[in-house]
Order: structure tokens, then C-alpha cells, then sequence
């Protein structure tokens, strides 16, 4: 590659060892620069588990976070169960002065990027402004301030809304926040593709890299749980309606009818490879290898999905070939019809239980933007231990999808070396991301 521009393509390489071998140069900051795409610290808010080490945990153990909904009484909707996040109290985390101008989204997300930074080993005041970024994914923004700030408005007054309402509804006030609390004033963004949304902020966090940038923040923290918020959930006609919090969300299941939504996500530090081993950082959790996107056509324009050119395109992009992948995450909608077309496309590339297929978000429902990116951090987490994590109450496999090798009920133990993360948005956002544990591994 040059000092400015992205990595050079070299010829296809063998399956699994990936296009990218060039060698170390340096980025236009001065730094070494590999053109290979790790992350080196993880920050989790999930339903089932708050902080990386309470999250992992709570999977292995089949935990599951969703539930009835506590922030509010939900017995006038018809949906009831919702993932929380447990056992977060904003104060304890964040300073006085950031709780009156954020929303609980906010908050979750500014958390979880402080234990990513750390966890990367990164002290954000000891590095150059202008080579750390933040780019992150939300569908929603900050839905639950604003409806304090609008019950003041008509009970009270414009007066009485807070100004800080001017941005903290919107979409990018996670990057915004983040980027102002670190100094961390390079390259910033936000996707808005809901549940593909992490990987595509991830992605373009790689394509930041690539040029030479040495750091982002990335991912995604995403939720709405408030009566307003819920009032928006609720246009979507693919959310169970079920009660039992055991069997309201069953993707490839015969009994699958809807998805149950959550919140929170994870955050993600991305840097290149060689800048990373430069400033002393710990061993990677993996390499971003991979990824491609579409977008589904309309449901009258007789085109198939995306899905199986997307899976096929991402791989081409990590230079691997579909034995070369140990496990899939599954974007796992539970509505039968999307069920049957992930299956059909897992099938189509991997052939007949040709792969694992794990669902850890039958734990935590579906996270929006913050979804994918508790995905990716999963698919890092089994790839750094050595284990799958399992997929919890499908019982029965749908028609359709009797072909997938579910990872049902218990952990699956193996040598895990690549995973591929799959998402897919609500209106048709598409996206799949190839990983691999770091490649000096033995």
C-alpha cells in the first residue's frame, strides 16, 4: 500500500491466509501501518450481562435477559417482554455534569466505550487528537429524554425543556458524546442501518484504518424503552407477542412468531495491526478480514434476496472460502419467512450442516443498532476462548431449516479460528462480516 491510500490488492490468496499481506509501511501520521484491521478492546451492555466478563459468562451459562418490561407497565400493548439492561445506574459510572444531557441510550454507550478504551490499554489523553475517531450505528437516538423534555412541553411550557434536547435525541449523539469526552477528534460518523448498523460502522471504521487512520471507536448501543419509544417498536409487525420470556423469541423454530427487541450493544476499539503492537497493546481478540453489504429489492420485484451474494461476497472481500469458516452468527429474525431465506442462504454457501450456526441473541432479543455489534464482540470473545456459545429454547426446527447445525441448549468447546457475523436491518439492510483470531496465533 502507499503512505496514503488503502492497501494495494494483491492476487487471491490461498483460502485462509486473506489478501492481506503486505508489508508494514508507514501511515501519513508517521506510524506503522499494516493495513490489517484488529480490535483490541471490547466494552458490553447487554441484557443479560453488564460489562465483557459479566456478558461472556452469562451465555455460557444460558442466561437469558429478556423479560417483562420493568421501566414501565406494559399491560395495555401487546407486546409486553423486552432485554434490559440489568443493574445500570448512570452515576455510578459517569460524572455529575454528562447525566442531565444524555439519554439512558447515551449513558450506556459513553460506559461501555470507557471499558473498551481500557480494555484496549488506551489512554486517550497520551495519543494525538486527530488520530483517534468514533463512528457508531443507532436506529433510534435518544427516544427516552425526549419524552421527558415533551410531557414538560405540555405540561409545563417550552421554558421548561431543557436545551440539551436540541441534540440529545439524535442519531449521532453517541459518536458526538463519545468523541467529545476522549478528545477524540478525527474521523466521527453514524450508521443509520438498524440491526446491520454495527457492522457498517465497523466497517467503515476499517475503511478509516485502511487509509491510514490509527484508531476508532465503533459499534453500537442502541434502545428506545419508554412509552414513546414503544409507541415506534410497535409499528413493526414482526414483534412476538408472546409472554413467556422462554419462548417468545424462537428463530428456526417451528413455534417462531417474531422477534422480541432489547437494548444496549457493544463498543469496539479497531486500530491497525501494526500501530497497535507499536503503542504496546495486548494481544488482539481478532482481525476484521471481511465484509460486504446490500440491500434487499422490493417484495413485488420477483429478485431474490441478497442474502447468499452478500454471505459470498464477504468472504471473497476476507479471502477465505466457506470451509475456512468455523461459525456463523446468525441474524436469526424468527419470523419464519426470513428464517427460511437465511437458512436456504447459509445452506446454499456452507452446504447441509456444513458450519455451526449459533443464535446468542435468544438471550438478549434483537439490540436495533446495537445488535450486529454485540454479535461481532461475540463472535471475538468464542474465537478468543475457544468455545460457541449456545442458542437457547428453539427446540423444533422450522421447515426449511432442518439443514442448520444449530449450536442448541450447551456451549459447543472447539479451536474456533473464523467466524462470520450476519445482520440484517428491518426494511432490508444487509450486511455479513468475516473475522479471525489474530493471525500470529498458533
Amino acid at each position: 500500500m502507499t503512505a496514503a491510500g488503502p492497501a494495494t490488492r494483491t492476487a487471491p490468496a490461498a483460502p485462509g491466509t486473506g489478501h492481506d499481506s503486505a508489508a508494514v509501511t508507514a501511515a501519513p501520521s508517521g506510524r506503522p501501518h499494516s493495513g490489517r484491521t484488529v480490535v483490541t478492546g471490547i466494552g458490553i451492555a447487554a441484557p443479560n450481562g453488564l460489562g465483557t466478563e459479566a456478558y461472556w459468562h452469562a451465555l455460557l451459562r444460558g442466561r437469558n435477559g429478556i423479560d417483562r418490561i420493568r421501566r414501565f407497565d406494559p399491560a395495555q400493548y401487546p407486546v409486553t417482554l423486552f432485554g434490559e439492561v440489568p443493574d445500570f445506574t448512570a452515576k455510578d459510572h459517569l460524572p455529575s455534569r454528562l447525566l442531565p444531557q444524555t439519554d439512558h441510550m447515551t449513558q450506556l454507550a459513553l460506559t461501555a466505550a470507557e471499558w473498551a478504551l481500557e480494555d484496549a490499554g488506551v489512554t486517550p489523553g497520551s495519543l494525538p487528537t486527530f488520530d483517534m475517531g468514533v463512528v457508531t450505528a443507532n436506529a433510534y437516538g435518544g427516544f427516552e429524554f425526549s419524552q421527558r423534555e415533551l410531557e414538560k412541553l405540555w405540561s409545563r411550557g417550552g421554558n421548561h425543556v431543557s436545551a440539551y434536547q436540541s441534540f440529545a435525541w439524535f442519531y449521532a449523539v453517541n459518536s458526538g458524546q463519545v468523541s467529545i469526552r476522549h478528545g477524540m477528534r478525527g474521523p466521527g460518523g453514524v450508521i443509520v442501518s438498524e440491526q446491520s448498523g454495527g457492522l457498517d460502522a465497523v466497517a467503515q471504521s476499517r475503511r478509516q484504518v485502511r487509509k491510514g487512520m490509527p484508531l476508532l471507536l465503533s459499534g453500537g448501543i442502541d434502545g428506545a424503552l419508554c412509552p414513546f419509544g414503544w409507541a415506534a417498536y410497535l409499528t413493526n409487525s414482526q414483534l412476538s407477542t408472546a409472554t413467556d420470556p422462554e419462548r417468545a423469541y424462537l428463530p428456526f423454530d417451528a413455534a417462531a412468531s417474531g422477534w422480541i427487541p432489547g437494548e444496549g450493544g457493544a463498543l469496539l476499539v479497531v486500530e491497525d495491526e501494526a500501530g497497535a503492537r507499536a503503542r504496546g497493546a495486548a494481544r488482539p481478540y481478532g482481525e476484521i478480514r471481511g465484509y460486504a453489504a446490500g440491500f434487499d429489492p422490493a417484495p413485488d420485484s420477483g429478485r431474490p434476496p441478497v442474502l447468499r451474494r452478500v454471505i459470498e461476497q464477504a468472504l471473497a472481500d476476507a479471502g477465505l472460502a466457506p470451509a475456512d469458516i468455523d461459525v456463523v452468527f446468525a441474524d436469526a429474525a424468527a419470523v419464519p419467512e426470513l428464517d427460511r431465506i437465511e437458512a436456504a442462504a447459509i445452506t446454499a454457501v456452507f452446504g447441509v450442516r456444513g458450519v455451526p450456526v449459533t443464535v446468542p441473541k435468544t438471550m438478549t432479543g434483537r439490540l436495533a443498532a446495537g445488535g450486529s455489534a454485540l454479535d461481532l464482540a461475540t463472535a471475538l470473545l468464542t474465537l478468543r476462548h475457544g468455545v460457541i456459545p449456545p442458542t437457547v429454547h428453539v427446540a423444533t426446527p422450522a421447515p426449511g431449516c432442518e439443514d442448520l447445525d444449530l449450536v442448541l441448549g450447551e456451549p459447543r468447546p472447539g479451536t474456533p479460528r473464523t467466524a462470520l457475523v450476519i445482520a440484517r436491518g428491518y426494511g432490508g439492510f444487509t450486511s455479513a462480516m468475516a473475522v479471525s483470531a489474530p493471525r500470529d496465533a498458533a
